[in-house]
């Protein structure tokens, strides 16, 4: 299929292209280097595609290139291009409206015409749920940051043209994704680059924070699977290790074989406090479960990172 994957450059997106070229397809990767953290994590995620033959690579802004040269002839849409984060969600509204919001209007614009289209997939999250995300899709949308707020926006107006126009449309909801590319703003990626350079880290709140976290190969196969669901549904998409902050410190220290040295600061504005994955649905659509425990995951991530420059 000749397949069209926004934010190709990511974390997510640019494990998807590579699984989606392994098996046949032709991709078209989208990115606009957001300089939301260093372009070089970006570039080097691009490196091996950018060799394949049929991968091409587009650097456009959805907010304000013309779309419809590159939607022509595309069969499916992983739109996962988005500015991530609650934190600075809070300070920078302008960055995640126009990206999370506006970006994704006008893709779907670009789409409404199409003669080609089999499937729209929306890459959303957990943060739609608020700060108590544990359940199914059933669990009332209630965000508490303005990131949460953008993302449940974007499902809108997929909805909106579902209702509409016709739009073949899945909804994914991440659930705490990590491993090898991880952004170097979320947690783990931080708590190992501490240990590595022998650095504190900053522990926000009491730690007793629990997360349902997503192993990167699994969250891969997950997507894939919801893609080929029914039209008109929506997946949540997490791993089966629901632990507290407390409980990956501890493990990250027994692969370090070192100890961290902790700062302390309060709960910041729009964490959630509990997110954990009811994948069900998934599963009984397409027999879907998730593979790699943390223990395992979060070794890997070390592996992985131990490799960049300090």
């Amino acid at each position: 299929m000749n397949l069209l994957v926004t934010g190709c450059a990511g974390f997510i997106g640019s494990h998807l292209c590579e699984t989606l070229l392994r098996a046949g397809h032709t991709v078209v990767g989208i990115d606009s280097f957001v300089p939301y953290y260093p372009e070089t994590y970006k570039r080097a995620n691009l490196r091996g595609l950018l060799e394949h033959p049929q991968f091409r690579f587009v650097q456009a802004d959805l907010r304000t290139d013309p779309l419809e040269p590159l939607v022509r002839d595309i069969e499916g849409i992983y739109h996962l291009a988005a500015m991530p984060g609650l934190v600075k969600s809070w300070t920078d509204f302008d960055g995640y409206w126009t990206c999370n919001v506006l970006a994704t209007q006008r893709l779907l614009e670009a789409v409404r015409t199409s003669k080609t289209l089999k499937r729209f997939l929306y890459g959303s999250t957990s943060s739609v749920y608020g700060k108590y995300a544990s359940g199914d899709e059933t669990l009332p949308t209630r965000p508490v940051s303005p990131y949460g707020v953008t993302k449940l926006a974007g499902e809108h107006l997929c909805r909106a043209h579902a209702e509409n126009f016709g739009l073949p449309l899945i909804v994914v909801r991440f659930f705490s994704v990590y491993g090898p590319r991880q952004r170097p703003d979320m947690a783990y990626h931080k708590f190992i680059r501490a240990l590595l350079r022998d650095e504190p880290i900053t522990l926000c709140g009491d730690g007793h924070q629990m997360r349902g976290n997503t192993y990167i190969d699994d969250c891969v196969e997950a997507t894939l699977q919801a893609m080929e669901g029914p039209i008109g549904e929506t997946f949540n998409i997490g791993g089966a290790d629901p632990v507290s902050v407390w409980d990956v410190l501890h493990k990250l220290e027994a692969i370090a074989g070192r100890k961290f040295r902790i700062l302390r600061e309060p709960e910041r504005p729009g964490d959630q406090r509990q997110t954990f994955a009811d994948t069900g649905k998934l599963t009984r659509h397409r027999g879907w479960k998730p593979k790699v425990g943390i223990d395992e995951g979060l070794a890997r991530q070390w592996e992985w990172q131990k490799t960049l420059p300090l």
